[in-house]
């Protein structure tokens, strides 16, 4: 054991075993990306269309849609590239390095080169980097939340039993006190870290809803265009003739009326989500979570380091035979003065234990001017035999050694010699602090003549007790707010626990979880079936002393319910739980790698709040996209009805030649990407339910609406042709003016189309800066075509003089009447509840 293994020995092990570090998803390449990408049936739709273009000789059009898969692949795999560099930043923040024994010397190793076999030397603050059994240990304790969930730190034992896992410490848990000589035993996947993450390739994730519902929308367009292929070709044939000509023109009409623009809305709505959410901490590694974020229905959060802070902090203590609470700390400064004192000098100052830190914190915050504690004489250790420390510190001339003792309370109250009916008190007090889920130490102090030599135990110092010190796990300040707005929004919240239930209890009422809702352990959790536990889980807002395997159950049992899941977690307890969510939130500073790479989001501050901020602007992504799509739909009818129209009447010009309908999707494209996309959120947009999960993403009611809208647009264009020809205006200008009311109708349908709650003054004082941008320039550029001669050349167009555009401006100035009408009597109907 002094010389730990030979560099032959550590080559042959490496060999055996591989490095110490679980097997990660390789970094995709452009062309894996690429592969991807164009796997959506959307893109496979793009492509079939640019390529016909191309057949057909439209080498303009077949070279712009091409152009955009491009742009689209370009957009993910930055977006790709930013997520992956900032996990590999997270990894390595991480990664723990070893001391260890090789060759009879201590040198320290990147964690990822220990091997089964090596002798590590593990101290505070060290992160243990591989499961191994202990061969010496001093007052040795170890944090291990990231693993089980506990949030206190579990005090370690060589003489320990198999069952209770005491004599062994686990990869990526945390040294809190003490010093500890362990052999190795298990690295990598073999260690508890690595079998969790095993867990993880054998769940499978489901497409969301959008994806499923998209599948389907891109079929019914597959149809509907073949359909429409056919029947533009056959009327051209049998009302104008020429077979081939009828062939080629309507081929190139019937696929000019796909709207193609769908994936390039997607891709940039959500490569914009995934920027915006980066703005709020949030990193996006699954960019299809952004829409299911606005949809979640449960909000699954472990509680340490996601609704706590995973630290401790004194809350309460008791002297005098009174409870005093932190509020009253300071009033009562005299009462507590001595207890906070002697818990002072009994905490080494440099210790990392969480409940010497809080002790620290309490005293410097009401005792700032205090000098230092003396260095102690002797340090007494806390043992399993007597859960008591004690410090020893020098006389000061006739003055005796003062001795500061703090430990377990029954422990110090047997220290102290307490009589029954002194410990009845004590124990009242010491219950009652417990229901409230806090954890509770005693402190004592002694005096030692001077002069003397300090004695080999602490039991012979003769003890006097001061008091109990209560400590908690407060609760991150922005939570129960963060909960009361998931509440407003219709999303319940359930805290998933390893602690024990009145520590649970305690903080669910703190935060403000459901006072009447059921708690269940993981026990009697066990002890149900799915359909009881499916059953039961409707009303439960607490689960206390679960294992990484029923966390699994439990989202499942969700799932099974029709819920849409989120999960949050930091350890690797929570990662199969967090894959198997719709969507996994994993915690980025106090996060483990497979946490991290079990999730969909990471949130980079571990801040709750955090959450719920991505939650609101997932709801608004979800709104913006399905006003982009619906506007697509609509604006598509006017093309499809010119298209047809003059298939059916011989007599008619061609309305939309291929340069108009090129010059619209110019508009369509960066109007819904991005207009759309940075439209403000509906108002409210938090005190709504969520959305029905019955509800289709875009369903027959939203395409409806949405061709009635593009049927209106339609009518008054066709009212503007009909006027302009009784006007006696020659082809070209009757083309002019109906092209021009048919672009000024499509701005006025983006603006009323941009709020469902707000009239379009409204949307527009808001200033977004997008909207106007686009918007000015598509008139700027229609007032170009219609005035430029080489411009009307090129479009058709002839020039009519300013007055004849009345119509046009009329129309949809009209249109944009009764688009707001609409809304408004659809919004008062909406909040009556009709």
């Amino acid at each position: 054991m002094k010389k730990g293994l030979d560099s032959a020995t550590v080559a042959a092990q490496l060999s055996k075993f591989g490095y110490n570090e679980l097997a990660t998803a390789a970094p995709k390449n452009v062309g894996r990306i690429a592969l991807e990408v164009m796997k959506e049936p959307m893109f496979l739709l793009l492509i079939s269309c640019g390529v016909l273009y191309m057949v057909l000789g439209d080498y303009k059009e077949g070279a712009i849609m091409l152009s955009t898969i491009f742009i689209i692949i370009g957009i993910t795999f930055f977006q790709y590239r930013k997520t992956e560099r900032a996990l590999e930043a997270l990894k390595n923040l991480s990664s723990p390095r070893a001391l260890v024994l090789r060759d009879g010397a201590e040198i320290r190793i990147p964690g990822r080169e220990v091997v089964p076999g090596d002798v590590m030397i593990l101290q505070e603050g060290d992160r243990v980097p591989a499961d191994a059994t202990l061969l010496e240990a001093t007052n040795f304790t170890v944090d291990e939340s990231m693993l089980t969930g506990e949030s206190l730190p579990v005090s370690k034992k060589l003489d320990a039993t198999a069952e209770d896992k005491l004599n062994r410490v686990f990869s990526g848990t945390l040294v809190v006190h003490g010093r500890a000589v362990a052999e190795v035993g298990q690295t990598g996947p073999s260690t508890e870290f690595g079998k969790i993450g095993a867990t993880l390739s054998k769940i499978e994730q489901v497409e969301t809803r959008m994806q499923r519902e998209m599948k389907v929308l891109i079929r019914v367009l597959a149809f509907i265009a073949i359909f429409l292929t056919i029947a533009v070709v056959l009327l051209f044939y049998f009302t104008r003739g020429n077979f081939l000509q009828s062939l080629l023109n309507g081929l190139s009409s019937a696929m000019a009326i796909l709207p193609e623009e769908f994936p390039v809305v997607l891709t940039v709505f959500l490569a914009l989500g995934a920027w915006r959410l980066s703005k709020k901490n949030v990193l996006t590694r699954n960019p299809s979570a952004i829409e299911t974020l606005g949809s979640a229905t449960v909000l699954c959060s472990d509680k340490t380091g996601t609704i706590t802070q995973n630290q401790m902090a004194v809350a309460e203590v008791y002297a005098d035979g009174v409870h005093i609470g932190k509020a009253d700390f300071v009033a009562k400064i005299a009462q507590i003065q001595s207890l906070m004192h002697i818990a002072h000098a009994a905490t080494p100052q440099d210790s990392i234990d969480p409940m010497d830190k809080a002790i620290l914190v309490a005293h410097a915050a009401q005792f700032p001017e205090t000098a230092p504690s003396p260095k102690a004489l002797k340090e007494y250790a806390l043992t399993h035999e007597q859960l008591v420390m004690s410090r020893a510190f020098a006389a000061v001339g006739e003055t005796p050694s003062l001795v500061a003792a703090k430990g377990a309370p029954e422990a110090i109250a047997a220290l102290c010699k307490l009589s029954p009916a002194e410990i009845a008190p004590i124990k009242e007090a010491l219950l009652a602090m417990a229901a409230k889920g806090l954890r509770v130490i005693g402190v004592a102090e002694a005096a030692h003549p001077a002069g003397q030599a300090l004695p080999e135990t602490q039991s012979e110092f003769t003890f006097k007790f001061l008091g109990l010190i209560a400590l908690e796990d407060p609760i991150r300040p922005e939570v129960p707010a963060a909960i009361a707005l998931c509440n407003k929004a219709g999303i319940r919240v359930i805290m998933i626990t390893g602690d024990y239930p009145e520590t649970a209890k305690s903080i669910g009422a703190e935060i403000g979880l459901p006072a009447d809702g059921l708690v269940l352990t993981g026990k009697e959790l066990d002890e149900l079936d799915e359909a009881t536990l499916r059953e039961k889980i409707k009303h439960t807002s607490i689960f206390a002393r679960v294992v990484p395997e029923q966390k699994l159950r439990i989202v499942e049992a969700l799932k099974a319910n029709g819920e849409v899941v989120a999960m949050t977690g930091d350890g690797v307890n929570d990662a199969p739980a967090l894959k198997a969510a719709h969507i996994g939130i994993a915690m980025g500073k106090k996060g483990t790698d497979v946490a991290r790479e079990a999730a969909s989001l990471v949130l980079l501050d571990d801040n709750f709040a955090s959450i719920v901020s991505g939650m609101r602007l997932g709801r608004r992504i979800f709104d913006n996209l399905q006003k982009a799509m619906a506007f697509i739909i609509a604006i598509h009818i006017p093309i499809i009805g010119f298209t047809l129209i003059p298939a059916f009447l011989s007599t008619w010009p061609l309305l939309l030649l291929p340069l108009h309908i090129v010059f619209m999707e110019l508009i369509i494209d960066p109007v819904c990407s991005i207009a759309f996309e940075s439209e403000n959120e509906e108002k409210g947009i938090m005190e709504r339910p969520p959305r029905n999960k019955d509800e289709m993403f875009f369903g027959g009611k939203r395409i409806f609406q949405s061709a009635i809208k593009g049927l209106l647009l339609m009518g008054m264009v066709l009212g503007v042709y009909l006027f302009s020809r009784g006007e006696g205006h020659s082809e070209k200008e009757i083309r002019a003016i109906t092209f021009s009311a048919l672009i000024i109708g499509n701005i006025f349908l983006i603006v009323a189309q941009l709020s469902r709650t707000r009239s379009f003054i409204a949307v527009l004082a808001e200033g977004n800066k997008a909207v106007l941008l686009i918007l000015i320039s598509a008139l700027a550029l229609l007032l170009l075509i219609i005035t430029v001669p080489g411009l009307q050349q090129i479009f058709a167009f002839e020039f009519p003089g300013f007055w004849h555009f009345w119509p046009s401006l009329g129309g949809s100035l009209a249109l944009l009447m009764v688009l707001e009408t609409w809304k408004l009597i659809k919004f008062k109907r909406m909040q009556s509840g009709k």
